[in-house]
């Protein structure tokens, strides 16, 4: 999603009365009234893939939690072991907006792929009556053909429809951005690499979306706040896991990662800070300084704690410091470099603070940008590498930007998704805390041990829901253990990606639907349609044909980075290209990832060539204009008198 316009948002409300979700997308939230926050995102534009949500408090009267709820989880605090789920992220946060995770809602499962969002408390998914929804990665939730959906009937405790016979709920926030829909309780699965057997749950059934919902890929919102409707506290409420979920984010040029939903054995060097529910309904720490290059900034602690203190928030990619704090913090960055010089950003709508000549490999950069520390309530510091607060210029190779801005003059402290990478972060609910531990999160998964003795390819059993129902369908094989490696370790630039797909043509037809073909995977896999070339094409009989095609790079690029590749194939190999049904049943298969293209010392050098030859022209022509400029010159200096106009020799004077 791209960063939204720096505009007031002038209505925020919430008809649902559940404790109302809180999605936290924003610099400057400003009170208006007891039950209304407004928002003003920070940074705006639309070249920047920053989500902004709406951000819900709960109304001071309004308790989050019940009595009853908040009895049966204290007394489910105890020391035995639950289950937990173990889920991959997808996407990218810098390059996508935000990740995915994937669930099965129904009986049989049906698949979606979620924005994980620690900021909401709605799970949401576009539903097959809905006539105003955007073309997403997967089909919508259609509740007739789950035989376990039940909506939510109408009741007290929510708005209900116009014929009053089911709940139904609504989000409207910044660009006008909206969802509303039914909410439905059904079957949520979280695939067979989950100890976590299938529960019940409720969720949204979209009927209506606009804005940046309508267009983004991602099917719907996964929400891991605090609230009643959260699928973290459902699971909790029923006693299925312990009050805590963990998110881990691939580094820089890597994507993906891992979550955890419910509670974990912590590495013995995790990195604790406290996280007071009642200091406000978003996951906040106690941030009390900031070193850069182990320098204490010039700072009082109080400036990390205006207004909603220091937010950490998984959907936001960049993180936002008060004015003071920023100002110390961009002067200490800036004082510590060497080796590199100040360039403009990759869009002109901003003014970013980047730097070239630090090279192109991610870990040889805290060889030139120093090392930052966040220091915690008692003292506790969280080191950050060089790609916890840049990001690569997306237009000049070996070039980064601060991706810490400031927060307008709004005095709350916002950290992204990008202060995390490479970072686990365990959301621990229950002791009211949150652990940070530095690792690779592409192989989380060993390093952890989670789960080891669970069968890889067996699905979850289902344990019979309240109401009696068993699903009936097996659900679907999620990724290996470890993360998808779909490009090999050490390889940082990919030359181009082939994969082959059968699909129905029109024999008469086959030119003007290859054509169409290539633009519809283009705007599948999100590139530009003069990446997509068709490579080959044979018939296998009857209207049946097997295709080759090939992605590259966008022009004059030789090469794509690490990230963008691994969310091209993520699509590829996760059935995120959907074609109209003309094309019949078709199936992609056989991707590759192919090197760069070795340029030879004409193709690599030709722009200097070229320059030095109309250089060396200039300067020829220059030469030759200087020359005969003074050849002129000398003989137009040469004046000799016409014959008659001689004067007659005078006579000579006697001596």
């Amino acid at each position: 999603m791209p960063r939204f316009t720096a505009l007031l948002i002038w209505s925020i409300f919430v008809l649902f009365h559940f404790p109302p979700s809180s999605s936290l997308r924003y610099v400057s939230a400003l009170k208006n009234d007891s039950n209304t926050v407004i928002i003003r995102p920070p940074r705006a534009g639309s070249n920047r893939h920053t989500m902004f949500l709406p951000l819900f408090p709960s109304p001071p009267n309004s308790s989050r939690i019940s009595g009853d709820v908040a009895s049966r989880r204290h007394l489910q605090k105890s020391d035995a072991p639950r289950p937990n789920a173990r889920m991959a992220l997808h996407d990218d946060l810098l390059l996508n907006g935000y990740y995915t995770t994937r669930l099965w809602i129904g009986s049989p499962p049906q698949r979606f792929a979620l924005i994980v969002d620690t900021g909401s408390t709605v799970t949401y998914v576009p539903c097959a009556t809905c006539e105003q929804c955007g073309k997403h990665q997967d089909p919508k939730f259609d509740p007739e053909s789950s035989t376990s959906y039940k909506p939510v009937e109408c009741n007290i405790d929510c708005t209900c429809d116009n014929n009053k016979e089911q709940c139904i709920y609504e989000r409207q926030y910044a660009e006008m951005s909206s969802s509303s829909g039914v909410l439905g309780e059904d079957i949520i699965s979280f695939g067979n690499q989950s100890d976590l057997q299938p529960q019940r749950a409720v969720f949204g059934c979209e009927n209506r979306e606009t804005g940046d919902l309508y267009s983004q890929h991602a099917d719907g919102i996964m929400g891991l706040g605090r609230g009643d409707l959260s699928i973290v506290d459902q699971l909790v409420d029923g006693g299925v896991i312990s009050d805590s979920f963990s998110l881990c984010y691939g580094g820089m040029d890597v994507g993906g990662g891992a979550m955890v939903l419910g509670g974990i054995s912590p590495p013995e060097d995790m990195v604790y800070t406290h996280s007071d529910p009642v200091r406000s309904p978003y996951y906040n720490i106690e941030l009390k300084e900031l070193h850069v290059a182990g320098k204490r900034l010039p700072l009082n602690p109080s400036v990390f704690d205006g207004k909603h203190g220091t937010v950490l928030d998984s959907g936001t990619t960049y993180a936002y410091l008060p004015e003071a704090a920023f100002e110390a913090f961009k002067h200490a960055i800036l004082k510590e470099l060497e080796g590199v010089h100040m360039i403009k950003g990759p869009d002109p709508s901003y003014n970013d603070i980047c730097f070239s000549g630090a090279g192109s490999d991610v870990s040889q950069l805290s060889k030139t940008f120093p090392s930052v520390d966040m220091v915690f309530g008692k003292g506790q510091k969280l080191s950050l590498s060089p790609e916890n607060y840049l990001f690569r210029h997306s237009r000049v190779t070996g070039a980064y930007c601060l991706g810490i801005f400031q927060n307008g003059k709004d005095p709350t402290t916002l950290l992204g998704g990008i202060i995390v990478r490479n970072t686990f972060v365990m959301y621990d609910r229950e002791h009211e805390k949150i652990g940070f531990w530095k690792t690779n999160c592409s192989d989380i998964w060993e390093k952890l041990h989670i789960s080891e003795n669970a069968p890889e390819n067996a699905p979850p059993q289902a344990s019979p829901p309240s109401d009696g129902i068993s699903p009936t369908a097996e659900i679907p094989s999620l990724p290996p253990t470890s993360l998808p490696q779909y490009i090999p370790q050490g390889e940082t630039e990919i030359g181009s990606i082939t994969f082959s797909m059968s699909v129905s043509l029109n024999q008469t037809k086959v030119k003007s639907q290859i054509s169409e073909l290539s633009w519809l995977i283009s705007q599948e896999l999100h590139v530009n349609t003069s990446q997509v070339h068709i490579l080959d094409f044979t018939s296998n009989g009857s209207n049946n044909y097997v295709t080759k095609w090939s992605i590259t790079p966008l022009k004059p690029a030789n090469s794509m980075s690490k990230a963008t590749a691994l969310s091209i194939i993520s699509r590829i190999s996760e059935g995120g290209v959907r074609l109209p049904g003309s094309y019949g049943n078709y199936q992609l298969s056989n991707w590759n990832i192919q090197p760069p293209t070795k340029r030879s010392w004409w193709e690599k050098n030709y722009l200097v060539a070229v320059l030095v030859s109309i250089l060396a022209l200039a300067i020829g022509l220059s030469t030759f204009g200087t020359w005969w400029l003074f050849r002129f010159r000398q003989q137009s200096g040469l004046q000799y008198k016409p014959v008659d106009s001689v004067v007659p020799e005078q006579e000579l004077q006697p001596l």
